[in-house]
């Protein structure tokens, strides 16, 4: 028998013992919007050269790349700061999903003031569907959910998080080129076995798509497994 300082036999949970898991969910989710906002950079920088759009749907675009930008970039410093498991992950995420959320709906706000766009109930269901996911993230993250024992190991000290965002981006970089010319390849190679028509470049197309595609895994891929194997590497015990 023991006291009920937290050992065996308390009926107490130990200090400091994580949750069920649940509070690893708010990553997977901003690895998530990261990898949709690559895609959105990668499909639609054709945007910034168009001259045939309305002023007002045109800006309204390049204001959805600029945020994409911010995103990813916000989302490589959560990102050091979750694998470092720093106890600040968090309430900076929750920062971040709070204005990731005021985005959602100033954009739904804005579409459908402007009479240029055209509603749809599928901009409005995957708008609702970000807003739900957020705040389940925040309330997983909430204060006293538990989150802070598993964002927060005592015993080591993480690599600084600025090293942890420049393995970031070269991960990303050179992820991006390996994925795109990977993809390629294996574009081309599936369009001649599948004998994709190549009237009007459809194989082009497709080889280009899939090309597209791995720019964009081989993109998230690399800058995950960057900052992984920074901190596994880098991770040194605290004075």
């Amino acid at each position: 028998m023991t006291s009920s300082s937290g050992m065996p036999g308390s009926g107490q949970a130990p200090a400091g013992r994580p949750d069920s898991g649940l509070s690893y969910v708010p990553v997977g989710w901003l690895i998530f919007v990261m990898a949709w906002s690559l895609y959105g950079l990668a499909t639609a920088w054709w945007l910034t050269s168009s001259s045939g759009l309305p002023d007002r749907i045109f800006y309204f675009f390049i204001g959805g790349l600029v945020v994409d930008v911010i995103t990813i970039l916000w989302g490589l410093y959560l990102l050091g700061l979750a694998f470092g498991r720093s106890a600040r992950f968090p309430s900076h995420f929750i920062i971040w999903q709070v204005a990731t959320i005021v985005w959602v709906l100033a954009r739904q706000a804005y579409v459908f003031a402007v009479p240029d766009f055209v509603f749809t109930p599928r901009s409005l269901l995957i708008g609702g569907a970000e807003i739900a996911i957020g705040l389940l993230c925040i309330y997983l993250l909430r204060r006293g959910s538990g989150a802070d024992a598993v964002y927060a190991r005592p015993r080591t000290e993480a690599p600084p998080v600025f090293v942890s965002i420049l393995a970031a981006l070269l991960g990303i970089v050179f992820g991006a080129v390996i994925g795109a010319v990977g993809g390629f390849l294996a574009g081309s190679v599936i369009a001649d076995v599948a004998e994709v028509s190549c009237f009007e470049g459809g194989c082009g197309y497709f080889a280009a798509f899939i090309g597209l595609a791995g720019l964009v895994i081989g993109a998230i891929a690399g800058g995950i497994l960057a900052v992984w194997l920074v901190h596994r590497r880098g991770r040194r015990p605290a004075a």
